[in-house]
């Protein structure tokens, strides 16, 4: 007897409309974007990661700029990472930070840090003006594994967050944010090294970090863990150090001459 397997759902993709670009001024962007849902949503999830896509709420995402390609997407190989000596100065002032695994459910002292992160860093911005409903649909309207870190100091008071997606093969940093005023720890690096080691303790062989925006130097960051890994023309392979001091001009040539 042959069992009835229903046919595969088609997945559709779409282009937005030209918007103001979040991390470089006076520049446009455009995005494809997809629906994550059904009973493959976790394989599909997985598939668009490697494929440079992002995750919003039920969307999955990646930048289609025109005469742009300013947005590299990037990730560490966990068991080849080897922090310098400021990455390791930054884990040893943290130290007395316990990072918690708990469920995507928003909870009003997360969204009290995520309000006061928004107004001193980003006041300028849509985030800066959501409400806890917008917070809660941000966390928990995921079709796919997700979890928040809870970074925690000794008095239990809540000083960094982390949304992270579960893939396949690795681990997917989706939002960080933490308190204000505490800069000079760079919780926001701590949080990455805090994945890499959660992920090599999994044996996941990758922590995805988005996408590295040379010229951004809020995005610029990401290059700094070694050795990192970017996508160029469909295919993941070491960034080198003469790609990150110049920039990421090099990865552009690349990238337009072959498009």
């Amino acid at each position: 007897m042959t069992l009835y397997k229903p046919p595969r759902r088609p997945q559709f993709f779409y282009t937005t409309a030209p918007l103001p670009c979040p991390y470089l001024p006076g520049r446009t962007e455009r995005k494809v974007v997809t629906e994550i849902a059904g009973p493959e949503a976790e394989a599909l999830h997985d598939r668009l990661s490697r494929a440079g896509f992002r995750r919003s709420h039920n969307i999955a995402y990646a930048p289609v700029c025109p005469a742009c390609q300013a947005c590299v997407p990037i990730r560490i190989p966990v068991n080849r990472f080897q922090p310098d000596r400021t990455l390791r100065k930054i884990a040893k002032a943290n130290a007395n930070l316990e990072g918690y695994r708990v469920p995507a459910r928003a909870t009003a002292e997360q969204f009290q840090l995520f309000q006061r992160y928004q107004q001193v860093r980003h006041g300028d911005g849509d985030m800066a003006s959501m409400s806890f409903y917008d917070y809660r649909a941000m966390v928990e309207d995921t079709p796919i594994e997700t979890f928040i870190i809870e970074f925690r100091d000794e008095q239990d008071r809540l000083i960094c967050a982390c949304l992270t997606d579960q893939l396949g093969d690795g681990l997917s940093a989706v939002y960080s944010f933490f308190a204000p005023g505490m800069e000079k720890q760079s919780l926001g690096t701590f949080a990455v090294l805090w994945l890499i080691q959660r992920a090599r303790s999994l044996g996941l062989p990758c922590v995805y970090l988005g996408y590295w925006v040379p010229e951004s130097r809020k995005m610029a960051y990401k290059a700094r863990f070694k050795p990192s890994e970017i996508l160029v023309n469909g295919v993941w392979r070491v960034l080198t150090d003469s790609e990150i001091a110049g920039d990421g001009a090099e990865v552009a040539m690349v990238t337009e001459s072959a498009g």
